[in-house]
């Protein structure tokens, strides 16, 4: 394919005789020759047309003007470089995007994180900052963290509006207290797996979606999967999968979204495959050996 237009062999040669290219034909035994016409070298090298002098084809005006769009091109995607991205367009990705499972949408990871528990922090004031905090909310509060008297007190604080932190906590700690929690997760009274096992909460979150959006408020819905159980050798309770979406009603305050409630229902949970179950081992070490990841829309 050409990229002048032409069909790439040569056909906007000027001066080009098929004629003069096949040899001249004979009459007889006599054998005619043509001599250069003009007072030019007939040695020397041909003579341009007229007006031909050093012009470029078509094809090499063309490929310098694809490779001139395409460095515009990666100029434009790479331009902006500021925490949450170039934003003078107005785009916020609210309710009316659609969603885009693996691209881009503008805005930057966040850089802050709370110096307690490790969960981000300093989401921008945006829809995407929501849908970002929720996501990451929903991975801190189905955590095995929970599990832990302390360390769930550090997460409660931490995502929770200050003015609902502490009646959520109380309840929380209200519904840990009923030792049924621990055991049916194969828990001790502290939270504890046995010995050589390694329990197994993790929330995996899937995408999010505006549900309302305006000036400080938002109610984002998070989809996702959660891992728990136990994994190890001869475990009553192996480590299986759910499917959850929880629903965020988030405030901004002080310079960051915050819950102010906190809803959970189950589903939509997908047709399992036909696929074989890992083994004990190799579930704990993966747990072990994988992080999880700083949700960012």
């Amino acid at each position: 394919m050409s990229l002048g237009g032409d069909d790439g062999y040569g056909g906007d040669y000027e001066g080009h005789d098929p004629r003069r290219a096949r040899g001249a034909a004979s009459e007889g035994h006599l054998t005619r020759t043509r001599l250069p016409e003009g007072d030019g070298d007939p040695y020397g090298p041909p003579r341009r047309a007229p007006g031909r002098a050093g012009k470029p084809s078509r094809n090499l005006i063309t490929v310098v003007g694809v490779v001139v769009l395409l460095l515009a091109a990666i100029a434009f995607v790479n331009r902006g470089g500021g925490k949450n991205g170039d934003s003078s367009n107005g785009h916020t990705g609210g309710t009316g995007t659609k969603a885009r499972p693996t691209a881009p949408t503008g805005e930057r990871p966040v850089e802050g994180k709370d110096n307690t528990t490790g969960i981000a922090s300093g989401f921008a004031k945006s829809a995407q900052g929501a849908q970002s905090a929720a996501a990451n909310y929903a991975v801190a509060l189905g955590s095995d963290g929970m599990f832990k008297a302390d360390r769930r007190e550090a997460i409660v604080n931490a995502v929770y509006a200050p003015d609902v932190a502490a009646a959520r906590l109380s309840e929380l700690n209200k519904a840990f207290s009923n030792n049924k929690i621990f055991s049916n997760a194969g828990l001790d009274d502290n939270g504890d797996p046995p010995d050589g096992m390694t329990f197994v909460s993790r929330a995996n979150p899937v995408g999010a979606k505006v549900l309302k959006f305006k000036d400080d408020e938002a109610q984002i819905a998070v989809w996702h999967s959660l891992l728990f159980g136990l994994a190890g050798e001869g475990s009553k309770n192996p480590v299986a999968e759910s499917w959850y979406t929880d629903t965020f009603k988030l405030k901004w305050i002080k310079g960051d979204w915050k819950v102010t409630q906190y809803t959970q229902k189950t589903g939509p949970a997908p047709v399992g495959r036909d696929q074989a179950a890992s083994s004990a081992e190799d579930m704990a070490n993966a747990v072990q050996g994988f992080g999880g990841f700083t949700y960012a829309r």
